[in-house]
């Protein structure tokens, strides 16, 4: 159940707010939990709390068209929030906010939020910059899905999720990944299959397990160089590290 109070970090993003701002924030958050598949908010809901992914907890931002499809914008792990970061009290949500994997959370309700920024200019600062990064993130999934072919995106999307998350086994099925890429399951099972021929990942029912991260790094595009080195640029240090040896796709951050 939900409890506030004093907490440990957790979370990339609120670790790096100055000490006299995370005083003002932490008595606000709560502990929250949610477990794979929890909905935080459909398209057309009101947002009433903005979340913190903290450890191994993932997000997936999706876009659900008129006939039912979706595809992924953006995947929001411990290096950042959802729900009304910069927004001025309770919005409607353009996507919906998907758990991908489970965990820990810090969550707070929008109104504290607000009153929180409007006692501190830098608090305010930190989390438009955030939401500049968020936004780059959602530029650069456009362009990938328009210009990389399903095998980069599938290894981009792979090395994100192991790099945000910390686990290199994902609880994902073949048409959940589909969905997040926006393509027919075939191909992805086709894109997969070679994979696994190469003994990059194993597949078994409903998980896959990245166990060549170094191979997976040859196959994948720029774009999750390009958005590290943006986090880089505009909140450094707020991108997960990968298991203490740099970037979580190691890859330099000047791109």
């Amino acid at each position: 159940m939900p409890s506030s109070g004093s907490h440990e970090p957790g979370n990339n993003l609120l670790a790096a707010l100055r000490p006299s701002d995370r005083a003002i924030i932490d008595p606000l958050l709560q502990d929250w939990q949610a477990e794979a598949g929890t909905i935080l908010y459909e398209k057309g809901d009101s947002v009433r709390y903005a979340y913190f992914p903290r450890g191994h907890s993932l997000v997936s931002h999706l876009v659900v068209l008129e006939e039912g499809r979706t595809a992924e914008t953006a995947m929001i792990g411990r290096e950042g929030a959802l729900g009304g970061i910069v927004s001025q009290g309770h919005v409607p949500a353009f996507a919906r906010a998907d758990v991908r994997l489970g965990g820990m959370f810090y969550r707070i309700a929008l109104t504290d939020l607000e009153e929180a920024k409007a006692s501190s200019l830098t608090l305010r600062h930190l989390f438009a910059r955030y939401a500049d990064c968020l936004m780059a993130q959602i530029f650069q999934s456009v362009a990938c899905s328009a210009m990389h072919s399903i095998e980069q995106r599938t290894a981009k999307w792979l090395i994100a999720a192991t790099g945000r998350s910390g686990e290199q086994s994902l609880p994902i099925t073949q048409e959940e990944l589909a969905a997040m890429l926006g393509v027919g399951r075939s191909y992805i099972s086709r894109t997969l299959g070679g994979l696994k021929a190469r003994n990059i990942i194993t597949l078994a029912r409903g998980r896959l397990t990245v166990i060549d991260p170094k191979a997976l790094h040859g196959l994948e595009c720029e774009c999750n160089a390009t958005v590290c080195g943006h986090f880089e640029e505009v909140l450094a240090g707020v991108y997960p590290e990968a298991n203490g040896h740099g970037k979580a796709w190691g890859k330099s951050a000047a791109v």
